[in-house]
């Protein structure tokens, strides 16, 4: 056999190598970083829940998920040690990005509750809503684009009547 045609199976095995090796670092980086958990410390499980390590056993640790709420979880469901600023940031809020927070919401618009202010109905204009005589209680009609009663469409019933929802066969 010739080296050409060896150099494929030379690069495939290589890259296996290659790929073995670089997922067995990162095993070993999730394990060392599971491994260095302290009581006290803010973690975050595989599910996303963030909690306080109480006590730390050789397989099992023992989070503190609220305020007197304890639960034990497998050593493999933390998926990251946090360090304290990031943990209370994300768990109890942050002062400066609560500032910063209040800043923008002072820039936001405002989104009105109704279409009042949007209509002009403020300003004394006529909007949709509004007709000539709203004094009176009648309501201005809108063509929503179904036919009225009074339209005849030509389709009588058996009872020789225009039946009411343009249907002929009496409404069954």
């Amino acid at each position: 056999m010739s080296l050409a045609a060896l150099l494929p199976f030379i690069v495939l095995i290589g890259a296996m190598f290659l790929m073995t090796r670089s997922a067995k670092k990162k095993q070993q980086q999730a394990a060392d970083m599971r491994n260095s958990t302290q009581p006290g410390s803010g973690v975050r499980t595989i599910g996303g829940m963030y909690a306080t390590v109480k006590e730390v056993h050789e397989d099992t640790v023992l989070l503190e998920v609220a305020p007197g709420v304890h639960a034990v979880y497998a050593k493999n469901a933390i998926g990251a040690v946090l360090d304290d600023e990031e943990y209370n940031r994300i768990v109890h809020g942050d002062e400066a990005e609560a500032e910063a927070g209040s800043e923008a919401a002072e820039e936001t618009p405002v989104v009105p509750d109704d279409v009042s202010s949007l209509t002009g109905a403020e300003d004394g204009t006529k909007d949709a809503t509004t007709s000539d005589d709203a004094g009176s209680g009648a309501a201005s009609t809108i063509d929503l684009g179904k036919k009225s009663e009074g339209n005849d469409s030509g389709t009588k019933d058996a009872t020789g009547e225009t039946p009411k929802d343009d249907r002929t066969d009496g409404g069954k």
